[in-house]
């Protein structure tokens, strides 16, 4: 018998019985129309649409489709739904424990399948990147002959990790995680819906609100979730599910934060001034609110960023390439391993020697200027490239100063008005006791008069 191969008899039998199944696999969609989420994919003329034989007019659909995107984005329904919108034979194989010797027995069904009884074959190839390159290689002939309609599901980047001859004849589809209002609108489905609960119980706003943040974005751990509180709540003669039911089931306390109020502002203003006060610890408590409570990774690693240059500065003159590189790491790789990053970020920031020197001095600067305290550029330094700029006497008296043996030149550079302004004043925290020594010493050589 071919490996998993999804039969009328066995669908018909689950119809039958729905409860005997999981809750994901109950809800799973049965038409592209009852997807949640990936509308990108799913609008007139799409790929996906053209697989299932809508627009019969147009040009065949793919025969070989990629699907990469996070777990519980819907690759493994959209491969079911396009079987069952087809009347196509549909066998499904995991890369965890097939090898070539499972691929080319489906392959060979394929073709006895078609030539035999006109019928076409797709197979669902789920975490092809776990494929070694001689067993992709093994699905080249089928792709290639169209003796399979090919859908490979892949978590990892295809470009890194599926051969260039599978993937150049293959359609490219990415996935996307699931906004929160995907997720309530399958709750909701779940909840009501005959496959489903058969609005057996309700669901309390705070109840959704907390099942929306544990999904974070993954359709099957919402219905996963969903699936044991209900039962917790049923066994217990309860009406409702409520929050505490939920907690108890997934053994998950529910953070009391709202990212669009005033708890989500708290946090984050506590998050930044436990970093600014060197306390580690608490800043790691506030952040692991933060993540708990489903913020967005990339508004946590801003903050970090802002940080980085606020209070610590030229004190660690790398806390900045700190955050920017965990800012940069976090909007590739997204929760849950972002929570890594963050926290390698914020430990660095908290322990980092602090100066606000930095936002001390463009404050100043920016003060003046904006009491119109400013004057016009010194002739010596203004632009003398253009033609008729020696006539007005521009760059006349500039001194070079790569020229000059120490590599300074004692001219003036500010405007009449700010010649003697100083608003850099280095602390000699960390790093910053050597800019606090450069700038004494540049200071000196230009003969700034301290103001």
């Amino acid at each position: 018998m071919e490996p998993d191969l999804f039969t009328a008899a066995a669908e018909e039998r689950q119809e039958k019985d729905p409860t005997g199944s999981p809750l994901a696999v109950r809800m799973r969609p049965r038409t592209l129309d009852e997807v949640v989420g990936q509308q990108h994919l799913l609008k007139p003329g799409s790929p996906l649409r053209r697989l299932v034989g809508e627009g019969a007019s147009g040009p065949a659909g793919p025969s070989s489709v990629f699907l990469w995107g996070p777990p519980g984005t819907g690759k493994t329904t959209l491969a079911y739904v396009v079987s069952k919108a087809t009347n196509k034979r549909f066998v499904e194989l995991s890369a965890i424990t097939a090898g070539v010797k499972e691929v080319r027995a489906v392959i060979d069904g394929a073709r006895r399948a078609s030539g035999g009884y006109g019928q076409e074959t797709v197979l669902f190839l789920d975490e092809i990147h776990r494929f070694s390159k001689a067993q992709q290689d093994s699905l080249l002939p089928a792709v290639e002959n169209r003796w399979v309609t090919l859908i490979a599901a892949t978590t990892e980047n295809p470009y890194f990790s599926v051969i260039s001859p599978l993937l150049s004849r293959s359609l490219l589809l990415t996935l996307e995680p699931l906004t929160d209002a995907d997720i309530r609108d399958l709750l909701q489905r779940a909840l009501t819906d005959e496959r489903g609960l058969r609005s057996a119980l309700t669901l309390p706003d705070d109840t959704a609100d907390h099942l929306q943040r544990i999904a974070g974005g993954d359709a099957r751990r919402a219905l996963t979730a969903l699936e044991a509180a209900a039962g917790a709540a049923l066994d217990k003669g309860e009406a409702e599910i409520t929050l505490a039911t939920l907690e108890e089931t997934v053994d998950r306390a529910a953070v009391k934060y709202d990212r669009a109020g005033d708890q989500h502002y708290d946090v984050a203003s506590a998050l930044i001034k436990s970093i600014r006060g060197s306390d580690v610890d608490a800043a790691l408590h506030y952040l692991a609110r933060m993540i708990e409570a489903g913020e967005d990774p990339r508004f946590i690693a801003r903050r970090l960023m802002i940080s980085a240059s606020e209070d610590i500065g030229l004190a660690d003159p790398h806390a900045l390439s700190v955050a920017v590189a965990a800012a940069q790491a976090v909007a590739m790789i997204g929760f849950p391993e972002a929570a890594l990053t963050l926290s390698h970020a914020t430990i660095a920031l908290a322990l980092a020697p602090k100066s606000n020197a930095a936002t001390t001095a463009i404050g100043a600067a920016l003060d003046d200027v904006r009491k119109g305290l400013a004057g016009p550029v010194p002739s010596h330094l203004r632009d003398s490239h253009y033609k008729g700029a020696t006539k007005l006497g521009h760059g006349k008296g500039y001194t070079y100063p790569h020229d000059l043996p120490e590599g300074i030149a004692a001219q003036q550079y500010a405007p009449d008005a700010l010649k003697d302004r100083e608003y850099y004043e280095p602390t000699r925290h960390g790093a910053e006791a050597r800019y606090a020594d450069a700038v004494e010493w540049t200071r000196k050589h230009l003969g700034r008069k301290r103001s």
